[in-house]
């Protein structure tokens, strides 16, 4: 006589445990988008701090010495009210564009993104998180920028708080254009490349004096988002700025930030996926 365990017989455990259908597994909660955009923010922060400090310096310096020799070529003060607020901006293109479309042409040619396409983050997230971490590299070197300029051409300091505003507006969408030129260039040194000649137009859009510009040139200084920023900070120069003018400036710079971002992350989930 064999024993048969119990557990196998038809009224056994076992069997009414088979019946029982099994329970779908839990998955963890969905990663949000602002925690993850912080935790990006927050790992891009100091792993570029030590990189980044020289590279801010080489901005910083280049837009003073631009200064330095504009000052004897500009003649009234609308001139140098452009010459200060355009070197300013320079700092953010150079750091928000050209940087910013290297960094990504390089993450994607050595197969970095492969590493956040594992990660449960959003797209979104980390291009927000990476773009607001290069921008803030550029608040001490355009404050320095702006501060020297006004002393040098003996423009008033009063409100220098508008760049509160106009760095990170013009930030996103100079940001916004970098990290979409690093992830949709076929090679890093096109993504350089194009990062190079965003950042030359910047500078030379931007800081000359609009009114010595051809027509056309001009229509292309129109084009470029960062002389919104511009053009509202050296609105606030004045006796009396025209407030609404200047929001609207920054209301334009604000529109291109969020399609420009919108763009490099549609950009970094097409790189992703390749």
């Amino acid at each position: 006589m064999s024993v048969v365990p119990a557990e196998v017989l038809p009224g056994g455990d076992l069997a009414a445990a088979e019946t029982v259908p099994r329970a779908a597994a839990e998955l963890g909660p969905r990663a949000r988008l602002w925690p993850s955009l912080v935790a990006v923010y927050r790992a891009q922060l100091s792993r570029a701090r030590v990189a980044r400090i020289p590279l801010l310096f080489v901005a910083t310096f280049q837009s003073v010495g631009i200064m330095v020799m504009m000052r004897g070529v500009v003649d009234t003060r609308a001139e140098a009210q452009s010459v200060v607020a355009g070197s300013s901006v320079v700092v953010v293109a150079y750091v928000a564009l050209n940087l910013l479309a290297q960094y990504f042409g390089q993450l994607r040619a050595s197969g970095g993104l492969d590493h956040y396409a594992t990660l449960p983050v959003p797209p979104a997230s980390v291009v927000l998180g990476t773009a607001a971490a290069y921008a803030s590299f550029t608040v001490p070197g355009t404050l320095v920028t702006a501060v020297f300029g006004c002393v040098l051409f003996g423009l008033p300091l009063g409100n220098l708080w508008i760049l509160a505003a106009v760095i990170p507006l013009a930030g996103a969408a100079l940001s916004g254009l970098g990290a979409a030129c690093g992830l949709l260039a076929p090679r890093p040194e096109l993504a350089t490349l194009l990062g190079q000649l965003g950042m030359s137009a910047a500078l030379l859009l931007g800081v000359l004096p609009p009114d010595r510009m051809p027509g056309i040139i001009q229509f292309a200084r129109d084009l470029l988002p960062s002389t919104y920023g511009v053009e509202a900070y050296a609105r606030t120069f004045g006796a009396q700025p025209d407030w609404a003018v200047v929001l609207a400036d920054l209301g334009v710079c604000a529109g291109v930030g969020v399609v420009s971002l919108a763009v490099a992350a549609w950009a970094y989930r097409r790189a992703a996926v390749r």
